[in-house]
C-alpha cells in the first residue's frame, strides 16, 4: 500500500511524468481496493466517476502486483489508446520493467496469403478496389505488426479489407504456407510472453465462444482479468454466445470458393454451378424477406410459407455445395478450407432453423444488401459463471457507469457475479459550480407522433444560449434524421450529422469546428472524450429505453414476467438508467469544463420511476428557467477557463 500512496503523491512518480497532475484521493482509494482485491484473490466491481482516473488506478497496482495481467476495453479506439499512450507513460513513470502486448481479432491483421489470392484473382475487382489493393500490398511490404490500422491510405471500413484479412472461417492455420510470417501468429506469441495483455470485449467473448465449442483458447492464462467499460459486457457477451448466420457468410464462401475452383478445380464444373447457384438462392431470400430493414421475433417468419420455402432450398443448395466441395476438398488446402466451412455453415443453418429449446430466443435481421438469422441466450449469468471458473483469476469489472441510483444489484445479476464485492468513487468534478441541468416544463409526451418538432422551440433557445458548441443526442435513427431537416432551416451554426462520415471524422471535424452542432445516436452517448470549450451542451431527446418490440429484448422480459418479476421495473428502467449516465458523460469531461445538460422527457418528474434516473444524474444545479440557462453561459464566456487540462 506505501508503494501506492508514493506513487499518487504531489512529489510521487506520475507527478514527475505528466506536467500538471493533482493528486486524487479518489484515484488513490481505488488503487488501494484494487491492490487489496488482487491480493486477497477477491472479484471486485468498482464504479469511478469521470475524472477519477481509473485507468492508473487500476494499472498501477496491477503491475506492482507482478502478476500476469488481462486487461479488456470496450472497443479498439480504447484499446489503442490504453497501450500507445497509458502504459508506455505508466513505464515511465514507474521505472518497473513490464513487457505489455496488444492483441486485436484476427480481421485486424494482414493476412499475407489472402492479399496473394486477391492479387493473382481471375475474377478482378473494380478499378477502386484494384488500386485500394495495390497499396495494401505496397504496404505489406514495409508493416512490422500488420495491424490494419495503421494503413491510413484503404479505411479499417473498407470492405476491400475483407479480401486481405482472414476470419476463423477462412483461416489455414499451420497448413498455411505464409504461417511462419502471420501477422495474426505473431501477435499470439508476443500476447503469450508478455506481463499485460491489452484486449477488447470481442475478442474476450470470442475466446470464450470458441473454447466452449472445444477448439481450445486464444488468449493466455491470467492471473488477474481487468474489465473495463465492462457496463458493455453482457450484451457483448450474449452476441458472442449465439448462433449467427448471415446471407455474406454464405456469399463469401461462394466467392472464395470460386477463387480456388479457378486456381485448382477447373476440372469440377459442378462445383461452379453449385456456388452461382447458392449465390442466387441467397438474393432470392433477401428479396422474399421484403424492402423493409427490420429486426424481428421468429414467428414472425414462421407463419410466411414463401419465406421458409426459399430458407429450405437455400439449406439444400447449401447442401449441395458441401457434396461438390468434398469431391474437391482433396485438390488443395484452400478448396479442403471451403469444404469445412460449408460442413460448418450448414451445421448452423440446421440448428437456427429447428425447434429449439426456452434457453434460447430465435429472431432474423434484414439489412440492405443481406440478412441475418440468430439464436441467442436467453441468460447468460450461468454461462459467465462457469467462464469465470474456467480462468482461475481475480476478475475486476470498472466503468463509469455500473450502479443505477447506487444500487449494483442490475449489473451483477446479468453477469451472474453473485461473490464479487463492490464500491464506488463519486467523480472529483464541482458539478455545482461547473454545470447546468435544464428540464423545461411544459414538454410534450415521448408518445406524440410530433415530439421531435415539437421539441423544437424547447431546444433552439438552449443551442442558441451556447452558441452551438454542443452534442443533441437522439434515441432513434428516425428523430435523429426528423431533427437533421428541421435545424437545417433554423440553425445559424453548423450541423454534423452522424452517418455522414466516419466517427472519427465527424469527432475530429467537431472538435476543430467553432461552433458546431453534432447530432447523434446511440455511438455517440458513450466513448466519446470532447474536452474544453468546444462542448458546452448536452442535450437527449427521450429517455434511452431499449424498444420493446427488439426480439431478444422481449423474449427477456417474456421470460422475467413468468418468473413473476416486474419486468419494466427489473430490467428495462436499470438499462435505461446506465445508458441516460452514459450520455450525461459526455459533457464535463475535466475539471475546467462547463455545461449545460438539456433533458426533454417530461417522465422524468411525471413517472414514478423518474426518480430512479434523477438520482443517477450528478449533483448538477437544476433548472427550469432558460433565463438561468442564458445566465450560465453569459458567466462561463466572461471567465477565462483553459481549453485543456492535463490528461490522467
Amino acid at each position: 500500500m506505501t508503494a501506492l500512496i508514493s506513487f499518487f503523491s504531489p512529489l510521487g512518480a506520475l507527478a514527475k511524468t505528466i506536467k500538471g497532475y493533482q493528486p486524487r484521493q479518489a484515484q488513490i482509494d481505488m488503487a488501494e481496493a484494487i491492490s487489496q482485491a488482487i491480493e486477497t484473490k477477491h472479484h471486485f466491481i468498482a464504479e469511478a466517476g469521470t475524472g477519477t482516473g481509473k485507468t492508473f488506478a487500476y494499472l498501477v497496482p496491477a503491475v506492482l502486483s507482478g502478476k500476469k495481467i488481462l486487461v479488456s476495453t470496450g472497443t479498439k479506439n480504447l484499446q489503442d489508446q490504453l497501450f500507445n499512450t497509458d502504459l508506455p507513460l505508466l513505464r515511465k513513470a514507474l521505472q518497473h520493467p513490464f513487457s505489455a502486448a496488444l492483441l486485436k481479432g484476427r480481421s485486424n491483421y494482414l493476412c499475407l496469403l489472402r492479399l496473394k489470392n486477391a492479387q493473382a484473382s481471375p475474377i478482378g475487382f473494380a478499378k477502386e478496389e484494384a488500386m485500394a489493393l495495390q497499396k495494401i500490398g505496397r504496404w505489406a511490404g514495409r508493416t512490422k505488426t500488420g495491424d490494419v490500422s495503421e494503413m491510413a491510405d484503404v479505411p479499417e471500413h473498407d470492405p476491400i479489407w475483407y479480401q486481405a484479412t482472414s476470419t476463423v472461417d477462412n483461416c489455414l492455420g499451420q497448413e498455411c504456407d505464409d504461417y511462419a510470417e502471420c501477422f495474426l501468429m505473431k501477435a499470439r506469441k508476443k500476447a503469450q510472453e508478455s506481463d499485460i495483455l491489452v484486449i477488447n470485449h470481442h475478442l474476450l467473448c470470442a475466446d470464450w465462444s470458441i473454447r466452449d465449442n472445444g477448439f481450445g483458447e486464444l488468449l493466455p492464462h491470467a492471473e488477474v482479468i481487468i474489465i473495463d467499460e465492462a457496463h458493455q459486457l453482457a450484451d457483448t457477451a450474449s452476441n458472442f454466445l449465439g448462433m449467427h448466420l448471415g446471407g455474406k457468410q454464405l456469399t463469401d464462401l461462394c466467392q472464395d470458393t470460386l477463387i480456388e475452383f479457378f486456381s485448382d478445380a477447373t476440372d469440377l464444373p459442378d462445383l461452379r454451378n453449385a456456388c452461382e447457384n447458392l449465390e442466387h438462392e441467397v438474393k432470392t431470400a433477401r428479396l422474399a424477406l421484403g424492402m423493409e430493414l427490420k429486426r424481428g421475433a421468429w414467428q414472425e417468419l414462421a407463419s410466411e410459407p414463401q419465406i421458409m420455402a426459399s430458407f429450405v432450398n437455400l439449406n439444400e443448395h447449401l447442401r449441395l455445395l458441401t457434396q461438390q466441395l468434398l469431391l474437391a476438398s482433396v485438390k488443395s488446402k484452400g478448396l479442403d478450407n471451403c469444404f469445412k466451412r460449408a460442413e460448418a455453415l450448414q451445421l448452423l443453418f440446421q440448428g437456427i432453423l429447428s425447434e429449439q429449446d426456452d434457453k434460447w430466443i430465435r429472431w432474423y435481421e434484414v439489412h440492405r444488401k443481406s440478412f441475418t438469422l440468430s439464436r441467442t441466450p436467453l441468460d447468460i449469468a450461468q454461462e459467465f459463471k462457469l467462464f469465470m471458473q474456467h480462468h482461475k483469476a481475480t476478475w475486476i469489472f470498472t466503468s463509469a457507469t455500473l450502479s443505477v441510483a447506487h444500487s449494483f444489484e442490475h449489473f451483477a445479476q446479468h453477469l451472474g457475479l453473485s461473490d464479487a464485492t463492490s464500491a464506488c468513487w463519486d467523480s472529483p468534478f464541482d458539478y455545482a459550480k461547473q454545470s447546468l441541468f435544464y428540464h423545461p416544463k411544459g414538454l410534450p409526451q415521448p408518445s406524440d407522433p410530433n415530439f421531435i418538432p415539437l421539441i423544437m422551440p424547447f431546444a433552439l433557445p438552449v443551442l442558441q444560449a451556447s452558441q452551438g458548441r454542443a452534442f443533441f443526442l437522439f434515441t432513434s435513427h428516425r428523430a435523429l434524421k426528423q431533427a437533421e431537416s428541421l435545424l437545417k432551416e433554423q440553425l445559424d451554426y453548423p450541423l454534423l450529422v452522424q452517418g455522414s462520415q466516419p466517427k472519427s471524422l465527424l469527432l475530429e471535424k467537431f472538435k476543430n469546428t467553432p461552433h458546431a452542432v453534432l447530432l447523434g445516436t446511440s455511438s455517440f452517448w458513450e466513448g466519446v472524450d470532447v474536452r474544453g470549450e468546444a462542448l458546452s451542451c448536452v442535450i437527449i431527446d427521450k429517455l434511452p429505453f431499449a424498444s420493446p418490440h427488439d426480439p431478444v429484448l422481449k423474449a427477456r422480459l417474456d421470460a422475467l414476467t413468468q418468473q413473476g418479476r416486474n419486468a419494466f421495473f427489473d430490467y428495462q428502467v436499470p438499462a435505461a438508467v446506465i445508458a441516460l449516465r452514459q450520455g450525461i458523460g459526455r459533457l464535463i469531461r475535466d475539471e475546467h469544463d462547463t455545461g449545460v445538460l438539456m433533458i426533454c422527457d417530461p417522465r422524468l418528474l411525471k413517472r414514478a420511476y423518474g426518480q430512479q434516473f434523477l438520482d443517477s444524474v450528478p449533483p448538477m444545479r437544476r433548472t427550469r428557467d432558460i433565463t438561468e440557462v442564458n445566465a450560465f453561459f453569459a458567466e462561463a464566456r466572461t471567465t477565462h477557463l483553459p481549453l485543456e487540462s492535463p490528461s490522467s
